[in-house]
């Protein structure tokens, strides 16, 4: 495990409106992907959204096209994601603060995705837009014109896993499993359920209280025993809730590398080994009973 140098990976909607009073140059996206939004999550985002804020879909903005061992939610390609950095306005040295309406998993996902591509200061929103509504914060229906940035996408920017790399590190490491636990433990007599052997179970809604990242004290008592310096890991089902683990780590100066492929590209390998119950080893499929 590489100690990183201590790095705001949060900020909240106070210290966001007060830059925003004073003129400061910082690109405020919203990430739309929660059901519940109308025909299309931007309804929401352009019946009333923070001042200047750009909306970003996840979909379209944030995921790159699909294989049949990608996984359900790939990396974007870099030139695409390129000219998006650069339409909503991020200069290399901008700063950068992603927030959603209901999930923070959508948000961090974009904060991860944004600091892989080389983009260095990116925050996630506390409490996303219900907390810029607690401060009083006034709400927008302007949409800005498309931006003119400059960033360069520069790709590998935090560590990233192989399937091969995620199974050894749960054997070597500390690999944890974002999902939550009932997803981790499985069904023996279900195909396809269960976790990596040797993965550990830390859902990612554990890093959260009521969409606010929880304090240091709190997050280094629940990853207590993977901080022994020893090399840390994540996944989740498709890539998204794990980078709340890989965010609530940075927050205390620890980088941990992410599996973006996840649970639903190590399933997509027949001969990769899956465990079910409560344990990080488990029962293994070889041991399951057979269907007869």
């Amino acid at each position: 495990m590489r100690p990183v140098p201590a790095k705001a990976v949060t900020t909240s909607a106070r210290k966001l409106a007060d830059a925003l009073r004073s003129g400061a140059q910082v690109v405020v996206l919203e990430v739309g992907r929660e059901a519940g939004e109308g025909p299309e999550p931007r309804n929401s985002y352009l019946a009333g959204h923070l001042p200047g804020a750009r909306f970003v879909s996840f979909e379209e903005d944030l995921v790159g096209p699909r294989t049949g061992s990608s996984g359900n939610s790939p990396l974007p390609r870099a030139s695409g994601l390129q000219d998006r950095l650069r339409r909503w306005g991020v200069d290399d040295d901008s700063t950068v603060v992603v927030h959603t309406r209901q999930n923070p998993a959508v948000a961090t996902r974009a904060w991860w995705t944004l600091r892989w591509a080389g983009v260095e200061d990116v925050r996630y929103l506390h409490g996303g837009l219900s907390g810029w509504r607690r401060i009083g914060g006034a709400l927008d229906t302007d949409v800005p014109p498309p931006g003119a940035g400059s960033a360069t996408v520069r790709p590998g920017s935090l560590p990233l896993l192989t399937a091969e790399e995620a199974g050894r590190l749960a054997a070597s490491g500390h690999l944890i499993d974002a999902r939550a636990a009932q997803a981790y433990r499985g069904d023996p007599d279900r195909t396809g359920t269960g976790h990596i052997p040797g993965a550990h179970s830390i859902p990612g809604a554990d890093n959260f209280t009521g969409g606010e990242l929880r304090d240091a004290a709190a997050l280094t008592a629940l990853y207590a025993a993977h901080l022994d310096g020893d090399e840390v890991g994540a996944y989740c089902g498709g890539g998204v809730s794990a980078t709340t683990t890989v965010l609530a780590l940075a927050s205390l100066g620890v980088e941990a590398a992410l599996y973006p492929g996840s649970w639903s590209a190590w399933i997509t390998d027949p001969t990769r080994p899956i465990a079910t119950g409560a344990r990080p080893c488990g029962r293994t499929a070889a041991e399951r009973p057979s269907a007869g």
